[in-house]
């Protein structure tokens, strides 16, 4: 993801396109709770489910796309699957944000395009 000058600004984008991929992958709230969640340990889809108050089929839905994304994987165990998170950089990205949040004050929740009052005005 290094930024080069001496390339356009067409190689420069593609570059960054994973990352962007990374960031909109950890742009759900659900996601972030269930990442959260993982943080502490391993859990099952039930587990999650009752943690966060959030219907099975979403859990599974948001589940399935952090394993495309590589952040989450699962052990089973007999027929149930027990959900971790992947890889010891992700638990870096999101202990970083923690802290870039609290350095700016949570700014970013005052953010037009992606603060919380934009996606209060948002039609649903």
């Amino acid at each position: 993801m290094a930024i080069d000058s001496r390339f356009g600004m067409e190689m420069v984008l593609d570059d960054l396109a994973p990352a962007a991929a990374l960031f909109r992958s950890l742009g759900d709230p659900a996601r972030l709770s269930i990442l959260r969640q993982l943080v502490d340990g391993e859990a099952r889809v039930v587990d999650l489910t009752r943690r966060l108050g959030l219907a099975q089929s979403t859990v599974s839905k948001h589940l399935a796309c952090l394993r495309g994304c590589k952040l989450v994987d699962y052990r089973a165990e007999g027929r149930q699957s027990f959900y971790f998170i992947a890889t010891p950089e992700l638990l870096g990205l999101l202990r970083s944000a923690e802290h870039l949040l609290t350095a700016t004050d949570r700014a970013v929740a005052l953010c037009p395009t992606y603060g919380t009052a934009a996606s209060a005005t948002e039609p649903s």
